[in-house]
């Protein structure tokens, strides 16, 4: 114990000497001295023994929180002063549940004391997180531990009464359908967490737990939650990297990431009326810096902003440390900080650790702009829907923060890009319009909330009208497969990918058909046309395949091919809603529409 104690101290030193700023309630003010964005840090002083820095606490469960990979639970000391210093103070998991209790029957809670009690040091907040099987039954046990299911109910009593006032956040499980057995579904997690919920609350009814899924794999918890896991919970968890990945690679996706939260809410009115409010917690979502530092830095801008717009409560970014998952790290390796932690701490230097949603705007008719009530006021975040930059113009001079550069200017129009700013001084009228359109849908090329149908044209030219596109190519980039090593994989190639607007059809279950409109392009090389869709006949992706159809030879005419589904459930768990499965290069397409047959 005393060692370990050791441990954390000599660590805790040795990151401040990587850290722009000091622990305590000062850095949050400070970073707008901080050092521009990708500049070395500078070194900070040690902290004097006699004379601690103060500490910022505080109880409310701030949208800014930050999580690690298993590697980052061991290195912890190395990486949470620097995002304490930032003002981020919430951390989704120190340690795994089943480390008190590694032989059956005796719980030790030295180590987790110890990095609690650390932890309270820098006003650190930290969750729990119950994964795996009893670690005496590895080898015999694999997936939810449905076989020890009184043992589970038992770690869970102890564990929650020993961290009393201590830990308040429980997640059951680390996104499933993830690491479960081959043959374990939705009602076997339902069981699991109502063994869970039962033990937590008799030992401490304050203790809040959370239901999980995988990306936004609503599908899964919507069956979870007829099979039993109504009302055994406290709030909602999802890992949406896919969708994160394809707004910052695909510009003008924005609404993708934005209905989460709101498909949330139509599945627990569905299916849980009684929490229909419940908090929803990204407790992980994260970008690959090989993909380029800046778009890092795009996207934990992008993923709060949007988090902030739709009332997300928490969101761990994932992660704090380069660790066992790859170059995902606000730090890289050694603890030395990139663009991106700098452009989240000016973002949380700039609306405060509890930021709220006033509305939404359109800038030039295209760029969605989000109006945040900061701790100092309106703040207005946007960026371009587009890959072009663009001039926007304001009736008065506003101060322009880049997050990304540091840099602050005073203008009445500015360039802008892909980069997110924050705007303050906005004009009251602007503030004003954003109030007012903050029930309203959120437009993507038009207000598709009572359409019949929608379509995209790609013959003469392009047009979307409610229904979006990425070559098989294009998001086999933005989307990460899970089931592989690293959080940077590929969707399997091929095929067209589409996803509706969220107004139009998104969580409902209602018959609709598609039609694609195309033809070989080769007459004498047969192709079929296969079609893969969400689905709310769950499997482990969520995603359901219909037979598929061959396309006519004659190259002379376009030819209609069409599918009618009766279970479909859009809700983006891959980003998309809807493929087409065959070689892209072996047909062309004039245009595919989406009707719904109960309009």
């Amino acid at each position: 114990m005393m060692k370990l104690a050791t441990h954390f101290r000599a660590a805790f030193a040795s990151a401040a000497l990587t850290t722009t700023l000091l622990v305590g309630a000062a850095p949050v003010a400070a970073l707008a001295q901080q050092a521009p964005a990708g500049a070395p840090a500078a070194p900070a002083p040690a902290l004097a023994a006699s004379s601690p820095a103060p500490v910022l606490r505080d109880s409310k469960v701030s949208i800014f929180g930050i999580g690690s990979s298993a590697a980052g639970t061991k290195n912890h000391a190395q990486w949470m002063p620097q995002m304490a210093a930032i003002g981020i103070l919430d951390c989704r998991a120190n340690f795994f549940a089943w480390g008190v209790q590694k032989t059956e029957g005796q719980f030790d809670f030295a180590l987790l004391d110890e990095r609690l009690a650390y932890d309270d040091s820098l006003g650190v907040k930290n969750g729990m997180l119950f994964v795996g099987v009893p670690p005496w039954k590895r080898g015999q046990e694999k997936g939810f531990p449905m076989q020890s299911l009184p043992e589970l109910s038992r770690l869970t009593s102890e564990l929650v009464k020993h961290t009393k006032g201590r830990i308040t956040h429980f997640e059951t499980w680390n996104e499933p359908p993830n690491g479960t057995a081959k043959d374990q579904t939705a009602a076997d997690y339902a069981r699991m967490v109502q063994v869970i919920y039962k033990a937590a609350k008799a030992a401490n009814p304050q203790a809040q737990v959370g239901l999980a899924a995988k990306s936004a794999h609503l599908n899964y918890l919507d069956q979870a939650l007829a099979a039993g896991a109504a009302g055994h919970y406290d709030y909602i968890t999802l890992h949406p990297y896919e969708i994160l990945g394809t707004v910052v690679n695909r510009p003008g996706t924005e609404p993708v990431y934005l209905s989460i939260v709101p498909n949330v809410r139509k599945m627990l009115a569905a299916r849980d009326p009684a929490r229909a409010n419940a908090p929803v917690h990204f407790t992980e979502v994260g970008f690959d810096t090989r993909r380029g530092l800046e778009k890092q830095s795009q996207a934990v801008l992008k993923a709060y902003i949007m988090g902030i717009h739709q009332s997300v409560e928490c969101i761990n970014w994932y992660e704090s440390m380069d660790g066992d998952s790859g170059p995902l790290g606000l730090l890289d390796a050694k603890a030395r900080p990139r663009p991106a932690y700098h452009s989240l701490g000016r973002l949380i230097a700039t609306v405060g650790r509890h930021p709220s949603s006033i509305g939404w705007v359109m800038l030039n008719d295209k760029h969605y702009g989000f109006m945040i009530q900061g701790a100092k006021g309106p703040v207005l975040a946007t960026w371009t829907a587009t890959t072009a930059p663009d001039t926007v113009e304001f009736e008065s001079e506003v101060s322009v923060l880049d997050p990304v550069s540091g840099q602050v200017s005073q203008a009445r129009n500015f360039k802008l890009t892909l980069n997110p700013v924050l705007i303050t001084n906005v004009p009251p009228r602007l503030v004003e319009q954003a109030r007012a359109n903050k029930s309203k849908p959120l437009p993507w090329g038009g207000d598709y909330s009572n359409a019949k149908s929608v379509s995209v044209v790609y013959v003469d030219k392009y047009v979307e009208k409610g229904l979006h596109t990425m070559a098989g190519e294009a998001i086999a980039a933005d989307v990460l497969a899970y089931g592989g090593n690293a959080r940077s994989g590929e969707v399997p190639k091929g095929g067209t990918v589409f996803y509706v607007d969220p107004n139009f059809l998104s969580y409902d279950t209602v018959p609709i058909e598609v039609t694609a409109i195309v033809k070989r392009a080769d007459a004498a090389r047969p192709v079929t046309l296969g079609f893969e869709y969400e689905s709310n006949k769950v499997k482990r992706e969520g995603y359901s395949k219909v037979e598929p159809q061959e396309i006519p030879e004659d190259t002379s005419q376009w030819h209609k091919l069409s599918w009618k589904v009766d279970d479909s459930q859009f809700v983006g768990t891959w980003s998309f809603h809807f493929r087409f499965q065959g070689d892209p290069k072996q047909y062309l397409i004039h245009s595919v529409t989406v009707t719904r047959l109960d309009r």
